[in-house]
Parts: structure tokens; sequence; C-alpha cells
């Protein structure tokens, strides 16, 4: 509600979000009300037919067997990691990325090992992934950062038939494809977010999980509801992580749309693109094969604090994803981490910008973003 009324106030002064959720609202509200009336005179609020339905649209759009409504992006993650059994095991994974996916793994017990990440493409490094392995590591989380897809086959061939599952951390790229494989099928597991910034969002706090494996997802089912086999009967220590029926309406409406947005997005970025190309930043690549979803448009710049105090005081919202990087945050440090330990990583963080990207940005405002780039360069 905060953010709906913050974004109404930015347009009415002029100003251009760096996210902006009710466009998006507008073209599903009718459908979604309607679902919504249903629901509450059935009154069945919770793993109800809605759900059912979405898990197995869900499950097709990711080309799975398997998926999971739960309550958050967070807990998709960390209920992913439980079922695969990390606890007292090492977890490799990227330390560019939210600070959730390295909450995660010491949530559910396992013990964080940071890796570099690949300068082309912001994500976990295959080569230091290798050099990070040791006996005592039970999985590999590759994010899928701000819509681009990770290198999984090349890790696949590096982890070959040790016992360490790949998880895949797709809470930024919902329909990314690497080599016609799509992002929540890549793996072992995967973990959705549906946080209302994502490229397919619920209106408030939803997650997904997304495996080809019986065991699985028969895990997760008892992870999410308590353990619980039938009522008041508890086989193992679970948690309350459901989604609601009421979600699942909105996550339904907007699975339908979810194909056109990401296309709308990737021409919002090949305008940015091309219209950027010969100015003093680092441009996105998109490796061949891939299939970028654009969830963020990100730059870099060695002039990055200037270019963002500059474009936020000409009302364009701009972001930095991300400023420290999850090994430097304090309760990382706690595990040995500190400053130059992943030197790419860090100097990256001091570069990085986010641009305003979403399915309804106007080309007028895209172009207005790029103007007042142009002007900050060439004063």
């Amino acid at each position: 509600m905060l953010q709906g009324i913050l974004q109404e106030g930015l347009r009415m002064a002029g100003m251009i979000p760096l996210v902006d959720v009710k466009a998006q609202w507008e073209e599903v509200k009718e459908e979604v009300l309607s679902g919504w009336n249903e629901v509450l005179e059935t009154c069945n609020l919770f793993l109800g037919p809605n759900v059912r339905a979405f898990e197995q649209e869900f499950a097709s759009f990711c080309g799975v067997k398997f998926a999971k409504g739960i309550a958050s992006g967070t807990d998709a993650l960390t209920l992913a990691l439980k079922a695969v059994g990390v606890e007292g095991k090492e977890v490799i994974l990227p330390s560019l990325t939210f600070f959730a996916t390295a909450e995660a793994v010491v949530m559910a017990g396992g013990i964080p090992v940071f890796a570099e990440i690949e300068e082309k493409n912001y994500c976990i490094s295959p080569e230091d992934v290798e050099r990070k392995i040791t006996d005592k590591t039970r999985a590999v989380i590759v994010v899928h950062l701000y819509g681009h897809p990770a290198p999984v086959e090349k890790i696949k061939e590096i982890i070959g038939e040790r016992e360490i599952y790949i998880i895949e951390d797709s809470a930024q790229a919902h329909g990314s494809r690497r080599d016609g494989k799509i992002t929540g099928g890549m793996g072992n597991i995967a973990a959705f977010s549906f946080y209302i910034s994502k490229n397919l969002s619920a209106l408030g706090e939803a997650g997904c999980i997304t495996t080809n494996s019986r065991e699985l997802a028969d895990r997760i089912e008892l992870l999410r509801n308590h353990g619980q086999v039938s009522k008041y009967e508890h086989i193992l220590i679970g948690t309350n992580s459901r989604l609601d029926e009421l979600q699942a309406v909105v996550l339904r409406a907007k699975l339908k749309r979810l194909e056109e947005w990401n296309e709308k997005r990737q021409r919002i970025a090949q305008f940015y693109l091309q219209e950027l190309k010969d100015l003093p930043v680092i441009l996105p690549e998109i490796e061949s094969g891939c299939t970028h979803t654009w969830h963020l448009f990100v730059v870099r710049t060695e002039r990055r604090d200037g270019l963002f105090d500059y474009l936020r005081k000409k009302g364009i919202g701009c972001g930095i994803h991300y400023k420290v990087p999850c090994h430097l945050q304090p309760p990382m440090r706690e595990y040995g981490y500190k400053e130059g330990m992943l030197p790419l990583t860090e100097r990256i963080t001091q570069e990085v910008l986010s641009l305003p990207i979403y399915p309804h940005l106007k080309e007028e405002d895209a172009g207005r973003v790029i103007e007042e780039i142009r002007r900050f360069f060439n004063g």
C-alpha cells in the first residue's frame, strides 16, 4: 500500500520510479478481484484449489514435474537447502547477491563458502566453484543475477558424480533461458521469490520451489507445513510457510502475462543498450544462447555515486544492487571473511547502478533516463 502511494506521488511529480507496480496491478485488477471474491466466499485460504492450480501451471512453465508454493523467496531458499541436507556442510555461493541467499544457508545450518563471479554476466564463476569444492561441500547455489541465467551446465560438469546438489536462486530470473533450458529446471532444485518488485510478483510476499525430484518435492511438502502428514500428526520439524489462496490468484493472473511482460523488458533493455553504447559506462552483456529477462538493468561506472545522486535529483529512480557484498556483511565476517578475499566482486559493488526498467515503462521516460545520463557525462 505504502509503496503504491509513493509511486503515485512520484508520477504526479513527474518522476520516474525505479520500479512501478501500479500499472501492472491495473492490468490484472479485474481478474484478481473476481478471483479473490470466489476465495472469500469459500473461506478456503491455504493450499486450496488456486494454490494447486498455480503449482501445476508454474511447473509447466518451468518445464519441471513439481512446484510447491511457499510463503516467501527467503523461505523457499531455506527449505530447499534443508531438503538437500546442508546442516554442518559447506554451501558454495556468490557474494554478489541479495543477503537472503547467504542468510538462508546459515538458517538451514550450512556453512557459507563464497566464490568469485564472472565479470561478463555477474553470475558465479565455475572456475572458482571448482577451487572451492571440498569433501565437506553439499551444495552450490547458482544465482541467476539480474535476470541473466548462470552457467549451470559448466558447474554440473565440474561436480561430476560427486553428491553435490545444484540449487538455483531464481528470484530474479522468471523465464530466463540458457541453451533452451529455462530457469527453475536447470539444477536439482530451485527457489523463486514473488516479492512485489519481481518479474512475476504477488501483492506482498510469496515464493515457490521447483524440482524434478519426487523425493525432494515430498520433503518440501512436509517442511512447508510443520512436517504434517495428517491433522495433528507430524513426522519432522518443519515450519509454517504455505502459499495462500489470495496470492495464488494474483500469481495465476500474472503468470499468463509473464512472457509478454518479459518481452517488454527486453525491448526497453535493447533501447538502453543502443543509446548508451557510446557513453563511458560498462553495459550488461548477454552470453550466446542466453535469454535475459532484465529484472534489473545494471550499468557500471567509476562515477557511480555521482551519477546516482544526479539522477535522483533529476527525478529518476535508480538503485545499487548491491552496495556491500554478502561476505563483507557483519554476520558473514564471523566466518573469517574480510576485504580483499573476492576482489572482483568487491570492485563491482563500487560501480553498479540499476536504471528504471519494468514492463509499463514508457519509451519517452526511458528516453529521458538516457538523456540525463548523457548530460551527466557530457557536462
